[in-house]
């Protein structure tokens, strides 16, 4: 009862979040309707995994791989590292090379210090992504605004950052979940990347409400922060949950320099990664589902999985 509650008030708060927008120039797709299935077809699960040295193992194949959902293993319809191709394993929908990055940029009053160099820094990232890779530009303060649609012509960041509009107010969770809600309707993988120092002071929805949605949808959430780690102790929180329960990373950038590493850091977590995809056993449990990713490596060898940690199956949505 309480997750049909929980995801009802989400619901209502993405309808209310986008009527509130519904005025402001959007560029790059028009709006739409939101639309939350509740039965469970695919699970998408998107990881990373590296050694005791945290550096990241590439080359594995499905058959090192074992993934269990309630401690039940599953059968793997498709695989893909990186950018490469996914592979089907099963009868399933293929999958397309390369990433659907979102770049979600804090332009509040907040960041008006490092703004020169927070552009620099998004530019180079995008123009480093793999070509296979397809960027989304998304600028935020109390209203979101979709500067750039997605495509796989990195240099167009640079006239997106330059139609970005600056704000008083930061509703970062609200932007969040406009982004996560765009990007679950693009099939493929998907990432979010944030770039912010907060704290949120305009946001109507609660940043475990936006980070069970993006579980559910299997899209990792990177966040680079401009704050002092600690500093807002409620936002760091906010970020931590988010990063963690959706299988991404995050960044205290305080200054340019750890900005730019912050963003590489992030690129080759990307490029590092798996995706895999499985239609899930017979299972009873209608609520949270628990997902692990073993990796069966040599004797003697130890590996660290980073992952979302399941799955709400009541609010599934592929």
């Amino acid at each position: 009862m309480w997750a049909s509650f929980r995801t009802s008030k989400v619901m209502a708060a993405i309808v209310a979040i986008a009527a509130s927008i519904g005025s402001q120039p959007v560029r790059g797709q028009a709006e739409k309707k939101p639309v939350f299935r509740a039965n469970v077809d695919m699970v998408v699960l998107t990881f990373s995994v590296t050694n005791e040295k945290d550096k990241y193992i590439s080359g594995l194949i499905p058959s090192n791989l074992r993934i269990l959902e309630d401690g039940v293993p599953q059968r793997i319809a498709t695989f893909a590292e990186g950018s490469q191709p996914a592979i089907r394993l099963l009868e399933s929908p293929g999958g397309s090379a390369g990433t659907n990055v979102f770049i979600l940029f804090d332009t509040s009053n907040r960041m008006y210090q490092t703004y020169p160099y927070a552009c620099d820094a998004i530019i180079g990232f995008a123009r480093q992504l793999d070509s296979a890779d397809s960027i989304a530009l998304y600028t935020f303060s109390r209203n979101l605004w979709r500067a750039l649609p997605l495509t796989q012509d990195h240099n167009q960041t640079r006239s997106g950052l330059s139609s970005a509009v600056a704000g008083a107010e930061t509703a970062l969770y609200n932007a969040v979940l406009l982004t996560l809600r765009d990007a679950a309707r693009v099939p493929g993988r998907k990432a979010v990347v944030v770039f912010s120092n907060g704290p949120d002071t305009a946001s109507m929805v609660r940043p475990d409400d936006v980070g069970a949605v993006a579980a559910n949808e299997g899209i990792p959430i990177y966040v680079i922060s401009t704050q002092e780690a600690g500093k807002d102790r409620l936002t760091s929180k906010a970020f931590e949950f988010l990063t963690r329960h959706t299988g991404g990373k995050l960044y205290w950038a305080r200054n340019w320099q750890k900005q730019a590493e912050a963003f590489a850091s992030v690129r080759q977590d990307i490029g590092s990664s798996y995706t895999v995809s499985y239609y899930p056993a017979p299972n009873a449990n209608a609520g949270f589902r628990h997902i692990e990713v073993e990796v069966l490596s040599k004797a003697g060898e130890k590996y660290h999985v980073r992952a979302r940690p399941g799955y709400d199956a009541s609010t599934h949505s592929h």
